[in-house]
């Protein structure tokens, strides 16, 4: 499988949400995006809209502000928009 880098550093909620949303529409399912953050919140925000949505956060880390999120598409989230 495939794995994205988003870099959503200096974005303030919801963005970097809203972001990482748009990212996973447009790869296969079971695909990685790996998400970079530095908003706090963010923390917060991306365990919700894991839960709510269905796709993983695999991993999740924090060096020196900048916040790493691993999240893998859901299996049934359809193709990739085109």
């Amino acid at each position: 499988m495939s794995e994205t880098v988003l870099d959503v550093q200096g974005l303030t909620c919801p963005l970097p949400v809203l972001k990482a949303n748009k990212a996973l529409r447009g790869l296969e399912a079971g695909a990685k995006l790996t998400v970079l953050a530095t908003d706090p919140a963010s923390v917060k925000d991306f365990r919700a809209f894991c839960q709510e949505t269905g796709h993983a956060l695999l991993a999740f880390g924090e060096d020196a502000g900048v916040f790493r999120f691993v999240l893998r598409k859901r299996a049934d989230a359809g193709a990739p928009a085109a």
